[in-house]
């Protein structure tokens, strides 16, 4: 506002000695709009209300003292002000309003090209443009002491506008939706009958047993129903013979020093190596073999078989990190915070600075993963290396936001993964003990039929002909089965249900498990072919209690389509889940030759078996599909006391994603006290 007042001055000056009939009221006003032009020739960046200024008043000085005509003076307000209004529309028909070259100096590089600051100076730009015309009008119909007050009044209404506008609008255009479904509810935590609970949560995938283990801890009664005879969802382990080996889960991350995973574990009061131990990877392409221990190993390893983007590749990784430690340097509540909570928990003005304290980030925010690579890397071949992961989303460089490859795949390349201790079923198994522990209740083997809700609230849910009571219900199922299923179509508003109905689930996978009487140690524990277009994860390798001694436990993974595979049950699904395995092991073959020779246990499991067992549509593994195209459900849902927390809402799918979905849930919950 300093650069917007002194643009201000020569105009104040000349209003007010022309109004009283001086000359001066021409040449002083002209020397202030040339010295300011003066300023800014450094720089070359002239803002576009001095060169109007400096324009006026240079052929007002003309008109006047060699024409000698008076009109300048006469008519000062009425020209001064019209002038000032057509500098300001021109500058908005041209789609560069002048407010905008002001704020470029009070606001960094990183903000002039966001749609949201752009429209903020469009609009304060649009409000001078009409003030300017009010006070020209004005300056026709109203006498001189009149016409100075309201004027006043005018200009000081388009200063404070352009003082809060800035501050109020981009947390109004961030939470404007959100606020429709910013209910609370107040739970009072005292003793409840036999069948009432604080909290119910329906599911126990990871995302909330995060929510009800958090909650159990700060005192609330909750109860978690679970309709498969064991906890986890996607986060599980089953045993063949003398061999373990998990549904999916194989490779985590979040779990560096200040990651959503860590953190959760120390409030939990647990140990990080307790569960988790590092994996060592390989990426295999072109048919090269690339191993990633740490970061200096694999940007060594990307710069030898990549020499002429060495520096390039150094740059990327320069930038990543930074961008990803600004990402995750404030978790004040455990998690990194979406833009309509920044607002909630933190106010306005750190959604307006954060931009300035995130500058990396806020980059990676506002380019797809294809632009961010294409910034660093002219060689195609060094881009689809660094894509390998981008299977953990399940999307296309160019369908992806640069911010969500950072956080769910170079955080791989930064930090590492890492392999859940004693399988994938312990992690869970734990959550789940540690909420009974603190007085909670786990049921497995109990399907919620319905989400009872009255008068748009939640009053509790139904299991068979059983109800248990409780203001709040966190749906840990997918959104889908929630709201069309369980709360039912009657209990929603058209627009949302076909919002809902038109949600795109992300792909699935087909994954054989493999019991081999092989000795695999010297393999790393997980394999990535971008090659053939597979994963392996030697399990045993990473924890050598999951096979018997001498042998392995190995999972196979790759892309499948729900809607190749014929009907469970059949002989054609049978036939062409076997055709499928056989297929897949002869692939593996190429990486760990003989390995079919070597089976002792096999199963494998289809985008259907995941439907089965999780009950989630299409059997899809990261619940809705991650790309841009894709608007996820907030945790808060249209009827009041029913919460998301799963791979539905924000963040999305993978274990670090779901923590951080239970951690926002249990901090609402809570009313986000510390």
């Amino acid at each position: 506002m300093l650069y917007m007042l002194a643009s201000f001055v020569p105009w104040i000056v000349y209003w007010v000695l022309c109004g009283m009939g001086n000359l001066l009221g021409i040449i002083i006003p002209l020397v202030i709009a040339l010295l300011l032009i003066i300023s800014q020739t450094g720089k070359r960046d002239f803002n576009m209300m001095d060169v109007v200024s400096l324009s006026y008043f240079g052929i007002a000085a003309v008109a006047t003292f060699i024409f000698d005509l008076n009109v300048f003076v006469e008519k000062s307000c009425f020209l001064g002000y019209f002038t000032l209004s057509l500098m300001a529309l021109s500058s908005l028909i041209v789609k560069k309003p002048f407010t905008f070259q002001v704020s470029k100096r009070d606001y960094p590089e990183i903000y002039w090209k966001e749609e949201t600051f752009l429209a903020i100076n469009n609009t304060i730009t649009g409000v001078w443009a009409a003030t300017f015309l009010a006070n020209a009008t004005i300056s026709l119909l109203l006498n001189a002491t009149s016409r100075a007050i309201l004027s006043s009044i005018l200009i000081a209404f388009g200063m404070t506008f352009s003082i809060v506008f800035p501050l109020k609008a981009p947390a109004y255009f961030a939470t404007r939706e959100f606020r429709k479904y910013d209910w609370s509810v107040d739970v009072a935590q005292r003793p409840k009958g036999e069948n009432e609970y604080d909290v119910i949560i329906v599911g126990s995938g990871i995302g909330g047993l995060t929510c009800g283990a958090l909650l159990s801890k700060r005192g609330y009664k909750v109860l978690v129903l679970e309709q498969h005879h064991q906890v986890g969802g996607y986060c599980s382990s089953f045993k063949r013979g003398d061999f373990v080996f998990n549904t999916g889960v194989e490779n985590v991350s979040g779990l560096w020093e200040k990651g959503p995973v860590t953190h959760l574990l120390k409030e939990l009061g647990f140990e990080k190596d307790e569960f988790f131990t590092k994996n060592r990877m390989r990426y295999v392409f072109k048919g090269k073999e690339i191993d990633a221990g740490n970061l200096e190993e694999f940007v060594k390893a990307l710069s030898e078989m990549f020499p002429e983007e060495k520096e390039n590749i150094y740059a990327f990784f320069d930038e990543a990190k930074k961008a990803y430690e600004e990402c995750y340097g404030d978790l004040a509540y455990g998690a990194p915070l979406p833009a309509e909570l920044i607002v909630k928990v933190f106010g306005a003005r750190k959604l307006l600075d954060y931009p300035k304290e995130h500058p990396h980030f806020f980059d990676w925010t506002n380019k797809t993963y294809k632009q961010k690579l294409d910034e660093f890397f002219t060689n195609e071949d060094l881009k689809t290396l660094l894509c390998a992961l981008l299977g953990y989303l399940g999307t296309k460089p160019e369908e992806t936001k640069a911010s969500s490859a950072l956080t769910a795949v170079v955080s791989y390349y930064l930090h590492g993964g890492y392999f859940p201790k004693g399988g994938a079923q312990r992690f869970a198994d734990s959550l789940k003990e540690f909420i009974e522990y603190n007085g909670g209740k786990v049921l497995t083997g109990r399907r919620v039929d319905e989400i009872l809700v009255e008068k748009g609230e939640v009053r509790g849910v139904r299991v068979g002909n059983k109800v248990f009571k409780s203001p709040i219900v966190v749906a840990n199922a997918n959104a889908k089965t929630t709201f069309l299923e369980l709360v039912g179509e009657e209990s929603l508003g058209g627009k949302f249900v076909e919002y809902v109905k038109k949600l795109k689930m992300s792909p699935s996978c087909f994954v054989v498990f493999l019991g081999v009487d092989m000795d695999l140690s010297g393999y790393p524990t997980i394999i990535e072919n971008l090659d053939e277009g597979y994963s392996i994860a030697i399990n045993s390798n990473a924890d050598p209690s999951l096979a018997p001694e001498g042998k392995a436990s190995v999972t196979i993974i790759t892309g499948a389509n729900y809607h190749d595979f014929p009907e469970r049950g059949t002989e054609e699904y049978l036939e062409r889940k076997g055709e499928f395995a056989e297929f897949l092991i002869k692939k593996a073959e190429k990486i760990i030759p003989n390995l079919g020779k070597h089976i002792v246990v096999q199963d494998a499991a289809t985008p259907k078996t995941f439907e089965r067992y999780t009950l989630m549509p299409e059997g899809a593994i990261y619940a809705f599909d991650q790309s841009i195209n894709t608007k996820r459900p907030y945790f808060k849902t249209p009827i009041k006391g029913l919460y998301l927390a799963s791979a539905s809402t924000f963040p999305g799918g993978g274990i670090e994603a779901v923590v951080i979905s239970g951690v926002i849930c249990a901090n609402d919950i809570c009313g986000w006290r510390k």
